[in-house]
């Protein structure tokens, strides 16, 4: 008897331990159960090198959703990436999204610039204006080697 009392405690306790490791991994793992709390919106880029999917999305510094996916666009031959934004945030037809990097050598985020003239785009809408992110090893490469003002000195001569 007192055999099946004592597993019947280790039981209870592995039990326990199992909901905390499930209930920490679905808290850090951002994983949404029941309800979705985000919409979703595309972006066109010419590239989104350096761009990964969870990275940041933030307006005006303030984080308000993640992107979701990156796939190609075939017919367009553009990046696609689907953004994930908090319900609520308003994003308008006229928004500005580019791709900027957090410090000099940080990752990369997703910057909208959210508009005010115009729509609200729906879910599943896109953002059309776009900026790729800045390539650090061409502007290097393009000020050791001297080719900074090259473009300049046309319009000068």
């Amino acid at each position: 008897m007192k055999n099946y009392s004592m597993e019947s405690v280790v039981g209870i306790f592995v039990v326990i331990g199992l909901l905390c490791v499930g209930y920490m991994t679905v808290k850090l793992g951002k994983v949404s159960l029941f309800s979705d709390d985000y919409y979703s919106l595309n972006a066109r880029f010419d590239s989104v090198s350096g761009l990964r999917v969870d990275s940041p999305i933030e307006i005006d510094g303030i984080e308000v959703g993640r992107v979701a996916r990156l796939s190609l666009d075939h017919e367009r031959q553009m990046a696609l990436a689907e953004l994930k934004i908090k319900k609520g945030i308003k994003v308008y037809s006229d928004a500005i999204a580019s791709i900027k990097t957090a410090g000099l050598i940080g990752d990369k985020f997703v910057k909208i610039d959210p508009g005010g003239s115009g729509e609200i785009l729906k879910p599943g809408g896109t953002i059309i204006d776009t900026t790729p992110p800045i390539n650090i090893e061409d502007l290097l490469g393009k000020y050791i080697f001297g080719d900074v003002t090259k473009g300049n000195s046309k319009d000068t001569k």
